[in-house]
């Protein structure tokens, strides 16, 4: 195995703005070594010399790896076309939690921003059972939204633009030190990456992809956020923003998504969690329903079922997979068996979710 990683860290090192690309070509083989054997000019001696170098620092240092073709791997993130195709993670971090918001914003925020986005993340927390905070660590909303899930005792995944040997801004060590217990930082980025301006960016479709919905704090009328913004409306995920003042800088990109229908305005935490159906999983479990009692369900569709049933708004099938631990053969298998029978019903983009609930 540690063969194929290290093949799987050349092939990606230094080929980020060809990962479609790649992985048309890693699409055709069963792994990284395969696909190196059939395409040596895929990776050059210098690639393979930094991919043992970065072997030894993930060996050292405990850090997690999550390959795009690996049962681990983020399933949100996976449903965007371009996911990075390799991503490490250092501390305690579930990339699949239950809920996952990214909350992003300005550098410079207003007492009112800096006061909203914490109160939001620990009126979130002490309502959304298994809710992850996602950001940047950058200055401004990121790091607040950081603290305040470190202050409600939630986890909290940190996105940098740089690899893991090193944390950006430097001032916010301590964050995401703290980080590290519960949750942690995830980056595509190898060691010796500096935070270059476009790495900004680039992370950003992680930030955004990462996330069942994507919070707008406070963004003038240009920004990194709207591009974290922009890019969660590509991948189809629910984006929600604070308004203010029509001549406040600090909220101009705020007003703007709303005025473009791009985002949902919300006053609260309260809001989100009504606009996303979250509020009735906290309710009483419901009674199996008529229709699952009519037929003889097998141990493994009743697995299903149950995980359907608590997921209001239905659950990707590599979710189905990750939680149950089964083949994903095997759950597509149960799953089409089950829609014959009308039990449960397919949706766009790999989602599941039960029928006549």
């Amino acid at each position: 195995m540690r063969e194929e990683w290290l093949n799987r860290i050349a092939i990606t090192w230094g080929n980020r703005t060809r990962q479609r690309q790649l992985r048309e070509v890693l699409d055709r083989y069963d792994s990284a070594t395969a696909a190196i054997a059939h395409h040596p000019d895929m990776v050059s001696r210098e690639a393979m010399q930094h991919a043992q170098k970065e072997l030894e620092f993930i060996e050292k240092h405990n850090i997690q790896q999550y390959y795009y073709k690996d049962t681990n791997y983020p399933y949100r993130l996976a449903q965007c076309v371009d996911a990075p195709l390799l991503l490490y993670g250092k501390g305690n971090i579930d990339v699949n939690p239950q809920h996952a918001v990214s909350v992003v914003g300005t550098r410079m925020p207003s007492e009112r921003g800096k006061d909203w986005c914490r109160r939001f993340v620990l009126d979130l927390a002490a309502q959304v059972p298994n809710l992850t905070i996602i950001s940047g660590l950058a200055y401004g909303i990121d790091v607040i939204a950081h603290r305040a899930a470190i202050e409600a005792g939630i986890p909290t995944i940190i996105i940098p633009a740089h690899g893991l040997d090193r944390v950006y801004p430097a001032v916010h060590r301590s964050v995401a030190i703290q980080s590290l217990g519960k949750g942690g930082i995830l980056t595509e980025y190898t060691t010796g990456t500096e935070p270059e301006r476009f790495n900004f960016v680039a992370r950003n479709r992680i930030v955004a992809g990462m996330a069942d919905a994507v919070v707008v704090v406070e963004s003038k009328a240009r920004g990194g956020s709207l591009i974290t913004a922009q890019m969660a409306q590509d991948y189809n995920r629910d984006i929600f923003t604070v308004p203010g003042r029509p001549d406040d800088v600090c909220s101009a990109g705020c007003n703007q998504l709303i005025k473009q229908q791009k985002a949902q305005l919300i006053e609260n935490a309260a809001d989100l969690l009504s606009a996303m159906r979250w509020e009735e999983q906290t309710k009483q479990p419901r009674q199996t329903t008529m229709m699952e009692m009519l037929y003889d369900l097998t141990p493994t569709q009743q697995q299903l079922i149950n995980l359907l049933r608590d997921a209001e708004n239905g659950m990707h099938i590599n979710q189905l997979v990750m939680e149950t631990q089964l083949a994903y053969g095997t759950v597509s298998a149960e799953l089409m068996m089950m829609e014959i029978q009308e039990i449960v019903k397919s949706m766009p983009g790999g989602m599941w979710r039960v029928k006549n609930v």
